[in-house]
């Protein structure tokens, strides 16, 4: 008799109760209309998923107003009542399959491509970004130098999370997850070489890590204690796939215990790599997300080859993780869930389905193909 897989048993998160331990992880499509609005192939995208037996859907970062935060053209947004109004049909198409929608919010900061809204980007200092923009998302050439973000700015944007947190519940969506990850703004603001800040969000992990709970308490503020709240974190960036943090397990446990006591519901770690076991451990041997929940005691998710099923199950049995997340995976196996169910093999992601850039026509062309 074959062994159930793990990650097909139901599991809760915060207050949603989850069918499975699967899930969609976001993954950039930029494939909204020009003004930020999701379109009926968004919602036949997502509601892909859900057919397919996900547990949870997680969406590609939404921008949360319309000054700096989008990262490049065709973003979605919910930075508007427009942006509410164009997201309800893909929310109802994953829940007319019975699955959870979380919304991801995002601001790109220095990483804003594409000359998203036509004007300077910002950050927490005024220090140009490794590596080059994301022909993928759109863009070409060396990044533009940001400017340091003023006290007041750094308010503006915490209120706009927690307007764009609000804006979701609107919509539809089940909760919301904080993208403080992979290089973004808020990841900038924790990330030592890229904040050069002398006041309360510079110097010391402590100090670094301070803006994302207060747009994380800002957001639960505005949701109240029933509405998921999650926050995704990663070493690795987009733009540095080498990253790591220079404290190691002694600087992550800061850094998961201050974002424990806002409230949040869950800790989404991301982008450890293929081979998660290995790449995801500390030199005490540690996992990092392993560690998340010894820290916190709050559900953790996984992200890095989950697709790899002996690895996914090695990380849950393991105690590594309590959900796990799958983006190319996804891509190539939308009805995940129900093969492995039912025992039939995976297909492999193939590069082409985001070439030459990573939209859902560009995927739809190379499905067709096939």
């Amino acid at each position: 008799m074959t062994t159930r897989h793990p990650a097909l048993t139901a599991q809760k998160l915060g207050p949603l109760a989850l069918a499975n331990r699967l899930a969609v992880a976001p993954m950039t499509r930029v494939s909204a209309t020009p003004d930020g609005d999701a379109t009926t192939e968004m919602a036949d995208y997502y509601a892909t998923f859900a057919s397919g037996g996900f547990g949870l859907v997680i969406t590609e970062g939404i921008y949360t107003d319309t000054a700096h935060s989008q990262g490049y053209l065709n973003q979605p947004g919910l930075a508007t009542d427009v942006h509410v109004r164009a997201w309800r049909p893909a929310v109802d198409a994953v829940h007319a399959h019975g699955a959870p929608i979380v919304a991801q919010l995002m601001h790109a900061g220095a990483l804003s491509q594409g000359n998203s809204y036509g004007r300077h980007t910002i950050a927490p200092s005024a220090i140009t970004p490794r590596g080059k923009q994301l022909e993928e998302y759109g863009g070409s050439g060396d990044w533009p130098t940001p400017v340091a973000m003023t006290s007041a700015e750094i308010e503006t944007v915490t209120a706009a999370f927690a307007a764009a947190a609000v804006r979701a519940r609107e919509a539809g969506f089940d909760g919301v997850e904080v993208h403080a990850a992979n290089g973004y703004l808020l990841d900038q603001f924790l990330t030592d070489y890229t904040n050069a800040r002398d006041d309360q969000y510079g110097g010391d992990t402590v100090n670094r890590v301070r803006l994302t709970a207060e747009v994380l308490t800002a957001v639960r503020t505005a949701l109240g204690p029933d509405f998921l709240v999650g926050v995704r974190l990663s070493q690795t960036k987009v733009n540095d796939f080498t990253h790591r943090w220079a404290g190691g397990a002694t600087e992550a446990e800061i850094i998961f215990g201050a974002l424990a006591g806002t409230g949040v519901d869950y800790l989404h770690i991301a982008s450890e790599g293929r081979n998660f076991i290995d790449t995801a451990r500390f030199s005490d041997g540690r996992t990092i997300t392993a560690l998340a929940r010894t820290v916190t005691g709050l559900p953790v998710l996984a992200n890095g080859g989950m697709h790899d099923l002996q690895q996914a199950a090695d990380v849950l049995d393991g105690g590594h993780a309590d959900l796990l997340t799958l983006g190319r995976g996804a891509l190539a196996n939308p009805d995940l869930p129900l093969k492995v169910s039912a025992g039939v093999d995976l297909d492999t992601f193939d590069h082409a389905m985001l070439s030459p850039m990573a939209t859902l026509g560009n995927t739809r062309a190379w499905t067709a193909g096939r």
